[in-house]
């Protein structure tokens, strides 16, 4: 899959340099993205207020993947590769292992939301599907 895209070319815009505002406007749709995401899961809380009809613990995955989002956009291109950053607690491999760590959240919160959603909600079976079985009709997946 290496070279996949090398030959494709996107239209040039004269009108705007997008080579120095790449991680600016990624880190902006992010936001949008997350903002988003926390949108629909605050009115899912408050449409949904008991835990029955929405278990409030599956909230826990936002949270650990807002805190790497943070965690992630913390750390420049340049700190990685030791350009802008010499002091500091480890200096570039500090600011490695930090965006390391913030990876490891991020990919964790989702295979977590992952489980929950296939877990909670898909797996379940339906009042449809139960009254199928309780007819005596044989249940087929």
């Amino acid at each position: 899959m290496a070279g996949f895209l090398d030959n494709f070319r996107w239209p040039e815009c004269e009108c705007i340099d997008w080579s120095e505002r790449r991680n600016a406007v990624a880190s902006v749709v992010a936001g949008i993205l997350f903002f988003t995401g926390w949108w629909i899961m605050i009115d899912a809380a408050v449409v949904y207020p008991k835990p029955e009809q929405l278990n409030h613990t599956f909230h826990t995955c936002g949270v650990f993947s807002t805190l790497a989002f943070f965690m992630i956009n913390a750390v420049s291109n340049a700190q990685v590769r030791g350009d802008s950053y010499e002091s500091g607690c480890l200096g570039r491999t500090g600011a490695r292992v930090w965006l390391f760590i913030g990876f490891m959240l991020m990919f964790g919160s989702l295979i977590a939301s992952m489980w929950i959603l296939f877990g909670a909600y898909v797996t379940q079976t339906s009042s449809y599907q139960k009254s199928f079985r309780m007819a005596g009709q044989p249940y087929s997946p």
